[in-house]
C-alpha cells in the first residue's frame, strides 16, 4: 500500500499513474465545466498544465457538453486521442454529462479515448450495466478512477477497458507558480459546505466564529441560475452588482485578481490555445477559490476540492463526509497521512481535530 504524507507525494504520483498514456502530439479534451463549482477548474487546469508541459501535447480542440461540435473536432483533430475531463460525474447523478460521454465513445471507436480520473457512482445498476455495455465496445478505451472504490466498480464492470487508479488532476498544481502571495487573514473559521449538503449545523460543531460558504463564484459570477428578472436588469445595473461584488466591496482581492490575471508566467500560454478565453474564465474562477480559502487560518469542508485545494496551499483543515462515498474513499485512498488534515465522520470530532490541527 502506497503511502503519502505530502501533497507533493501524490504529485509524483499522479505523474506516475499516468506514465502509461504514453505520449500525443494532439488531442481533443472534452467536458469543459461551464458552471460555476471551482473545484471543476481547478482539475480542468491541472489536466491542461500537464497535457502541455509535461506530455508537450497540443490541444487542438475543447468544448463542453453545450458547446461541443462533431464537425469542429473532427476538422482539428483527425483521428488524434479524445480525453474526457475527470470528476465525480461518471455516473447517473448528472445524466446529461454522463450521456454525452457514451455518445462520444459509441460514436468514435476508431482513435484512443481516455477517460481522466474519476469518481464513480452509480444509484440504478441498470444505468451502470448500460455504460458498462457501452464502454466495453470501444477497442481502445482507457479510464482512470480516482479512489479505491470506483476502481473497484471499474474493474468489476469495464471489462475490457484498460482501468487504471489515479489521484485527482488538480494535484498537478501542487507547487504551481504563484501561489504564495500573502493575505490578510480573519479571525474565524470557514465552513466550506456544499450548498446541497450539509452533514452537520453550526451548532453541532460547536467552535467559535464560523462563517458559512460554499465556493464563493456562486454568489455572484457568470450568474449561473439567476432568474429572468436579474436579466431583465439594465445593463448598467447588472455592471454595477458585479463590480460591486468583484471590486468596489473587496478592492484587494480585485488588486489581487488584477495581477494573477495580467501578470502570472501561466496567463500567456492561454493564447497559444484553442478557445482561450474558456481557460481564462477557468484561470479566473481559480483564484476566486484560492483567495477565498487563504483568508482563514483553518477550514472544514465537505467540498472534495475544498480538501484538495487546502492541500495545495498547505491549510490545516477537517474533510467532512459527502453524500456518498466520494469523499471517504477519496481520503482513506490518498490523503489521509498528510499530518495538517483530518477526517470527521460525526460532528463532535470536528473542535477536537481542530483543537490537534492548529497545534501543528
Amino acid at each position: 500500500m502506497s503511502h503519502f504524507s505530502t501533497p507533493e507525494q501524490i504529485k509524483d504520483h499522479l505523474h506516475k499513474a499516468l506514465e502509461p498514456l504514453g505520449k500525443f502530439d494532439q488531442c481533443a479534451l472534452l467536458d469543459y465545466p461551464d458552471y460555476l463549482n471551482i473545484g471543476d477548474h481547478l482539475i480542468w487546469l491541472g489536466t491542461v498544465f500537464y497535457l502541455t508541459d509535461i506530455l508537450k501535447t497540443q490541444i487542438k480542440y475543447a468544448a463542453s457538453v453545450k458547446s461541443f461540435s462533431e464537425a469542429a473536432m473532427d476538422e482539428k483533430i483527425g483521428k488524434a486521442p479524445i480525453l474526457f475531463q475527470g470528476g465525480g460525474n461518471l455516473g447517473d447523478l448528472w445524466p446529461q454529462l454522463q450521456e454525452f460521454r457514451e455518445r462520444v465513445i459509441s460514436k468514435y471507436q476508431d482513435r484512443p479515448i481516455i477517460i481522466l480520473p474519476q469518481t464513480i457512482f452509480f444509484k440504478n445498476p441498470d444505468n451502470l450495466k448500460k455504460a458498462a455495455g457501452i464502454f466495453n465496445s470501444h477497442p481502445n478505451l482507457t479510464l482512470f478512477a480516482r479512489e479505491n472504490y470506483s476502481y473497484e466498480i471499474a474493474i468489476n464492470n469495464f471489462s475490457n477497458c484498460r482501468v487504471l487508479k489515479s489521484p485527482d488532476m488538480a494535484f498537478h498544481l501542487v507547487n504551481m507558480p504563484g501561489l504564495d502571495w500573502k493575505i490578510k487573514q480573519k479571525e474565524s473559521t470557514l465552513y466550506h459546505c456544499r450548498r446541497d449538503y450539509q452533514p452537520f449545523s453550526v451548532d453541532e460543531i460547536n467552535l467559535p466564529n464560523i462563517v458559512v460558504e460554499d465556493w464563493v463564484s456562486y454568489k455572484w459570477m457568470y450568474r449561473e441560475g439567476k432568474k429572468d428578472w436579474y436579466w431583465n436588469l439594465p445593463g448598467a445595473v447588472r455592471l454595477y452588482r458585479e463590480g460591486w461584488q468583484r471590486g468596489l466591496a473587496n478592492p484587494n482581492e480585485w488588486v489581487s485578481r488584477q495581477v494573477w490575471q495580467n501578470l502570472h508566467p501561466y496567463t500567456l500560454s492561454f493564447n497559444t490555445l484553442y478557445e482561450p478565453a474558456i481557460y481564462r474564465k477557468s484561470w479566473n474562477l481559480i483564484h476566486s477559490g484560492i483567495y477565498q480559502l487563504k483568508q482563514y487560518p483553518f477550514i472544514i469542508t465537505n467540498r472534495m476540492h475544498g480538501h484538495v485545494l487546502c492541500l495545495i496551499l498547505g491549510i490545516p483543515h477537517v474533510f467532512l463526509p459527502g453524500s456518498y462515498h466520494k469523499n471517504q474513499s477519496f481520503y482513506e485512498t490518498w490523503t489521509h497521512e498528510i499530518p495538517f488534515c483530518a477526517r470527521a465522520t460525526q460532528a463532535s470530532e470536528v473542535a477536537k481535530a481542530a483543537q490537534r490541527l492548529l497545534k501543528i
